[in-house]
């Protein structure tokens, strides 16, 4: 098992899954916030075409959950706007 943070929060999940399934695994389902309106966004396609998904790890916004694979310590925060 490795750990990462989401939102400060320490998450445990099996190594090699993606950021959007850790998440869903915990019950988590948004993953940003729009730019306009702050409606909330989370996994649409899951398979890296859209990018409903997106969310910031490590401090890079944009990233895609679906594709991005979790790795131990990563820090992961819900994305507000652009």
């Amino acid at each position: 098992m490795i750990t990462f943070t989401y939102e400060g929060l320490p998450l445990e999940v099996e190594p090699g899954i993606s950021v959007a399934a850790a998440l869903i695994k915990h019950g988590e389902r948004v993953t940003r916030f729009t730019r306009f309106n702050s409606k909330p966004r989370g996994i649409f396609c899951g398979i890296g075409v859209c990018f409903d998904c997106l969310i910031e790890v490590d401090g890079q916004p944009n990233q895609r959950s679906c594709i991005t694979t979790v790795k131990e310590g990563m820090v992961v925060r819900v994305q507000h706007g652009s």
